[in-house]
């Protein structure tokens, strides 16, 4: 592994790399329509949950580079909306398209990311912190989301998530 320019970063960027895969990994053989079933809950549904995940993962490289990178389904997802009842979200073939497409760009800005760029403040509305908290709460968010999709895969009758 590259060398990040900041040492706080070693275990961020081994920890994205292996939920660049989980994230693959998760949503494999997984049907659209399946995707969509709540199973009369009011849970996130995989298909939510993954464009949330890749959304945050152009919202990461938006902060750590200020581009202004996107995904496909970016007006169902910015500004952090929640899932939306009666809502078609698109297929996971779209997400796991713009997963490939940000995520070699979003490690790269990892490993660039300098000490001085992650300690600036990152202000939210009614909120600011330290970028490299944010980063930190984006990597932890990504595996949560992820456990999330495992366990839909287990209640939709898939076979559990391989890691390999």
């Amino acid at each position: 592994m590259e060398t990040p320019r900041d040492s706080r970063m070693v275990a961020l960027v081994n920890l994205y790399d292996w939920q660049t895969t989980f994230f693959k990994n998760v949503l494999d053989g997984i049907s659209d329509a399946d995707a969509h079933k709540r199973l009369d809950t009011p849970a996130n549904h995989i298909a939510w949950l993954a464009g949330s995940l890749v959304g945050q993962r152009y919202e990461l490289v938006n902060e750590l580079t200020g581009s202004s990178h996107k995904q496909q389904a970016d007006e169902l997802f910015k500004g952090n909306q929640g899932i939306k009842e009666g809502v078609a979200y698109p297929s996971l073939e779209q997400y796991r398209a713009d997963w490939e497409k940000v995520s070699p760009i979003a490690r790269e800005a990892l490993l660039n990311a300098t000490t001085e760029k992650l300690d600036s403040i990152l202000k939210m509305p009614g909120m600011e912190m330290p970028l490299y908290d944010y980063v930190l709460f984006t990597i932890y968010r990504e595996a949560n989301c992820i456990g999330q999709i495992a366990l839909w895969r287990r209640l939709l009758g898939y076979e559990a998530m391989k890691y390999m």
